[in-house]
């Protein structure tokens, strides 16, 4: 099968595409056909090294998210069918990933009808990640959540969550989302200088609480590295008057430093959640381009832009 590796730690330049055996699902895993494969910042800090001393050698593959058609099954694993459409996280800690013609998943949900493999693949990492940012904050329905980066995958599935959990919401978006994100109920201010006054215009006293969705930039896995310049949690500590009220899911260095809370523990047991929210339309991650194997150099570097303008995809 065909599938994307990198056998040296460096920049996207050290992808390539490979014709390599097909992995064979374990004990709880299921094999599928790949249709899409969403790509994530984490899938360049994992060729720049993150987690470098906890996986295996080189080479690995790439490819966090993926959704298909069910293809094997491992021991162990029920309810579900050869031929059923999945989505869900792919295994990356060996020589294939999600971006590859076959891959294993240790999660897994069925792609609700009317939600095409592009848009299922968009979802498992940044619902997962914005769930667990609303559990990991305690924020409330009936509080005022601020959303900082709320034009971000991560940002707006935290949006589309907490509206639906009956939480009131401010969200600080570019152009690019920002109608969307005041269509589905959210208040959306800009970024920049006055965006303290402007969200204490919007909230008419204290935000309750803050969930910073930026993104960085930086390495993830570095607690010694820098903030960017611009760095708003600061900000967000004085909007909530207590660092305890804010949550940050990538700017760990500067959350270390102010006392700021953050979240780590990745944890798919909202799979199926996530797949009736989706075939509801509540939940929904916008897909800004698809691409093949061969376009991944690409895609990388929009994506590194910080300026995607929503998911890539590639595509099978």
């Amino acid at each position: 099968m065909r599938a994307l590796q990198f056998d040296r730690f460096d920049s996207p330049d050290a992808i390539v595409l490979r014709d390599v055996p097909q992995p064979e699902p374990g004990p709880g895993q299921l094999r599928i056909a790949v249709r899409a494969c969403g790509l994530t910042p984490a899938d360049w800090h994992l060729v720049d090294g993150l987690l470098a001393d906890h996986l295996p050698p080189l080479p690995r593959g790439l490819g966090l998210e993926v959704a298909g058609t069910v293809d094997a099954l491992g021991e162990g694993v029920d309810g579900v069918q050869l031929g059923d459409r999945v989505f869900g996280p792919a295994t990356f800690d060996g020589p294939t990933a999600g971006a590859a013609e076959y891959a294993l998943m240790p999660a897994w949900a069925r792609i609700p009808d009317g939600v095409t493999d592009e848009q299922a693949a968009a979802l498992p990492m940044a619902a997962e990640t914005a769930w667990r940012a609303l559990d990991d904050l305690g924020v409330r329905p009936g509080e005022l959540l601020l959303v900082h980066g709320a034009g971000s995958t991560v940002g707006e599935a935290a949006v589309r969550f907490a509206l639906h959990r009956g939480i009131r919401v401010i969200a600080t978006a570019g152009p690019t989302r920002a109608a969307a994100l005041e269509e589905i109920g959210a208040q959306v201010t800009a970024y920049g200088d006055g965006m303290t006054e402007r969200i204490g215009a919007l909230s008419g006293g204290a935000v309750d609480r803050a969930l910073d969705t930026a993104p960085t930039g930086g390495r993830i896995d570095r607690a010694d590295q820098p903030s960017p310049a611009g760095g708003a949690l600061p900000t967000l500590v004085e909007l909530t008057g207590d660092p305890d009220r804010v949550l940050t899911v990538s700017d760990f260095a500067a959350a270390a430093d102010l006392g700021v809370r953050i979240t780590t523990e990745i944890r798919y047991d909202r799979m199926d959640e996530f797949a009736r929210l989706a075939g509801e339309g509540i939940l929904v991650v916008p897909v800004a381009g698809t691409y093949t194997l061969e376009q991944v150099q690409k895609a990388a570097e929009l994506s590194r832009s910080r300026h995607p303008g929503g998911k890539l995809v590639l595509v099978l």
